[in-house]
C-alpha cells in the first residue's frame, strides 16, 4: 500500500487556490456529505466544538473515499493532542494562537518523527493502514503539513519569524480573536481589523510562505484572495445550516 499524497499540501506549494469549509458538526454522515460537496478541502474544528478524538477518526474513515481534503484543528499546541490525530491518518493539522517562531518550533516538531522532531512512533497506527505502509515512518514527514494560526495584534509582528521557521507550511489569519485583541470584540468586520487582515497576508505571501483565512463576508473574501490567499474557508456547516433552515421557515411561514 502507498503512503496517501497530500494533495493540499502539493496544491499549496503549487500556489493553487484550495477553496474550503470549516466543520463544527461531531458527526461523520455530516462530513461525509460535505465531502461531496465539491470543496478542496474541510477543516475539521476540535478547538470550537464537542468533536472529540473518537469523531475524528470516524469522520475521516467516512470522508476516505472522497476526493475533498480533510484537515483537523486540534484544541491546543499540543504534542499528545497532534500525535493522536497523525495517527488516526490525518495529514493536515491546523494548530491555533501561535504567538512566535518559537511556538511554532514546537508545532512543527509534534508533527514530525525524529530526528526532525519528536512524534511518537506506533508502528500499528490508522496513518499506516496498521503496518500496511512500507517505510511509514521514514516517509511520512513529507506529507504531513502544518498550518499555523496567528490571531492577536502582537502575533502579526512577527509574521516574518514564523514564516521563517522550516516545517511551517502556511500562516493562517483568525479573524474572530484578532478582533478582539484589536478592542473590537464580536466585530471582525471592523475596518481596522479587514485592514490589518490584508496587510497580514500581503507578508506573509511576501515570506513566501502559503496565506488562509476564514470568512462568511463574500467581499472580504474577494479582498483575502486578492491579497494572496492560497487556502479560503468561505463558510462553515453551521451557518450553512442556519441559513438555509432560516430561509426555508421564512419562506413557508410568510
Amino acid at each position: 500500500m502507498e503512503l496517501p499524497k497530500n494533495q493540499f499540501k502539493a496544491a499549496l506549494q503549487a500556489g493553487q487556490q484550495q477553496i474550503g469549509l470549516w466543520c463544527s458538526t461531531p458527526d461523520a454522515g455530516v462530513a461525509e456529505v460535505l465531502a461531496n460537496c465539491g470543496f478542496d478541502w474541510v477543516m475539521i474544528d476540535t478547538e470550537h466544538s464537542v468533536i472529540d478524538q473518537g469523531r475524528v477518526l470516524a469522520m475521516l474513515q467516512a470522508t476516505a473515499p472522497y476526493p475533498t481534503h480533510f484537515g483537523v484543528r486540534p484544541g491546543w499546541n499540543d504534542a499528545v493532542e497532534i500525535k493522536r490525530l497523525l495517527d488516526s491518518s490525518a495529514q493536515t493539522i491546523l494548530v491555533p494562537y501561535v504567538q512566535t517562531a518559537e511556538e511554532a518550533a514546537r508545532a512543527v516538531a509534534a508533527m514530525r518523527y525524529p530526528p526532525h522532531g519528536m512524534r511518537g512512533v506506533s508502528a500499528l497506527s490508522r496513518a499506516s493502514r496498521y503496518g500496511a505502509i512500507p517505510d511509514y515512518t521514514a516517509r511520512a514527514n513529507a506529507e504531513v503539513c502544518l498550518l499555523v494560526q496567528v490571531e492577536t495584534a502582537s502575533a502579526l509582528a512577527q509574521i516574518e519569524a514564523i514564516a521563517a521557521v522550516d516545517g511551517v507550511d502556511g500562516i493562517f489569519i483568525g479573524p474572530a480573536d484578532l478582533a478582539a485583541s484589536m478592542g473590537h470584540p464580536g466585530n471582525p468586520g471592523h475596518p481596522e481589523v479587514k485592514a490589518a487582515i490584508l496587510d497580514a497576508i500581503r507578508r506573509i505571501v511576501a515570506a513566501g510562505t502559503p496565506a488562509g483565512i476564514l470568512s462568511l463576508d463574500p467581499g472580504f473574501l474577494s479582498d483575502a484572495i486578492a491579497a494572496g490567499t492560497t487556502f479560503t474557508a468561505v463558510d462553515t456547516d453551521t451557518a450553512l445550516l442556519q441559513r438555509g433552515a432560516r430561509a426555508a421557515a421564512a419562506r413557508w411561514k410568510g
